[in-house]
């Protein structure tokens, strides 16, 4: 047996909206942040000499920084999914519960 509730949520044209919204931002940015990560990871697969090459006169590598802005930009684009989700997704979430309740 359905809930009343869960079938007005599952009526509501903004559900549908918030779950396609949701799915491809977040599609988007999984493949984002596979390109980056599987990027980094062939360059150390394939092309060695390259992440080996030293910056400056000191013993830092290329691969050093490389490796750190694949850290940092996985924080980043968390940061945008979070904020995203607590902005648009929240508010939609919102407004269809408060449509079901009615």
């Amino acid at each position: 047996m359905t809930d009343p509730i869960v079938a007005k949520i599952e009526a509501n044209p903004k559900y549908h909206e918030l779950r396609r919204k949701r799915n491809s931002f977040g599609w988007v940015l999984t493949i984002i942040m596979m390109v980056v990560y599987y990027g980094y990871i062939a360059l150390i697969a394939f092309n060695k000499p390259f992440l080996a090459q030293p910056i400056g006169g000191g013993v830092t590598t290329l691969g050093i920084p490389i490796g750190m802005f694949v850290i940092v930009f996985t924080i980043v684009i968390t940061g945008i999914y979070v904020r995203r989700a607590n902005g648009e997704y929240d508010r939609l979430t919102a407004e269809i519960l408060k449509e079901a309740s009615k």
